[in-house]
C-alpha cells in the first residue's frame, strides 16, 4: 500500500502510524505551498504545554510549488528551534541517544524547505526502523497514484481525527503536569520512547482494527 503526503516538517505521530502500515510514501512535490500548515511547522510538548516551531520561508504570496520554496535565513530560527527542542526534551529518556542526529540540521543551511523536511524524515525513519520507499508525485504516472491520500493532514485541524489511527498514549516527560498530549511531532515519540516508538505506531494502527 502507498500513502501520499506533503513533505512535512518533523511530521506528527499519526502520519507516521499510517506510514508504519504502508510500503511506500509518495511525496507531493508539485502542489502549491500553503502557509500556516505543517509543511513548515511542527508542534512539540514543553513544560507549559505545546509550542509551535515555524520555519520562515521566502514566499511572495503567489502559487509556488512546494519543491521550489526556499528557506529564509532571516532571524535566528535554527538556533531558536534547537534550543526549544533541547529545553523540551533534554530530560526525556532518549534525548542523549539521538540529539547528535538532529543537532547538525539546525546548524547547516538548506536552501529548499522540501529538501530539509525530507532529510529530517530520513533520519527519523532510520532511527525508528521505519524506512519505507520514497517516491515523488512529479514522477508518478496517473494510474499509479497511491491508495491513501493523506495530504489534508498538513492542516492542523485535520489531525484531530486521522482515518485508520487510534493514537495510543505513551510516556511523555511532562505528562504529570500536562496530561497526555496527542498528535505531536514525531520527535516527541522518538525522544520519549526510543526504539519502542515503533511499537506505539504498530499499536496505534492495530487499535483501529479491534
Amino acid at each position: 500500500m502507498k500513502i501520499i503526503s506533503h513533505p512535512l516538517y518533523l511530521a506528527a505521530v499519526p502520519l507516521y502510524a499510517r506510514l508504519y502500515a504502508s510500503e511506500t510514501i509518495v511525496i507531493d512535490d508539485v502542489s502549491p505551498f500553503v502557509k500556516q500548515t505543517f509543511r513548515n511547522r511542527a508542534v512539540i510538548a514543553t513544560e507549559n504545554g505545546t509550542q509551535s516551531l515555524t520555519i520562515p520561508v521566502v514566499h511572495d504570496g503567489g502559487k509556488v510549488a512546494m519543491r521550489d520554496v526556499r528557506i529564509s535565513e532571516h532571524g535566528n530560527w535554527r538556533h531558536q528551534h534547537w534550543n526549544a527542542i533541547v529545553s523540551a526534551y533534554r530530560k526525556s529518556p532518549f534525548f542523549d541517544y539521538y540529539a547528535d542526529d538532529f543537532a547538525h540540521f539546525f546548524e547547516e543551511r538548506d536552501g529548499f524547505l522540501m529538501d530539509f523536511n525530507i532529510r529530517l524524515h530520513g533520519v527519523v525513519s532510520e532511527l525508528l526502523g521505519l524506512e519505507r520507499k520514497v517516491e515523488f508525485l512529479s514522477y508518478e504516472a496517473p494510474d499509479k497514484n497511491p491508495a491513501a491520500d493523506l495530504r489534508r493532514f498538513a492542516e492542523p485541524k485535520a489531525l484531530e481525527t486521522v482515518e485508520g489511527v487510534v493514537l495510543q498514549p505513551y510516556y511523555q516527560v511532562f505528562s504529570q503536569r500536562n496530561g497526555f498530549i496527542p498528535s505531536l511531532s514525531i520527535v516527541d515519540l522518538l525522544f520519549n520512547m526510543g526504539p519502542e516508538g515503533l511499537l506505539v505506531l504498530r499499536d496505534t494502527i492495530c487499535a483501529d482494527k479491534k
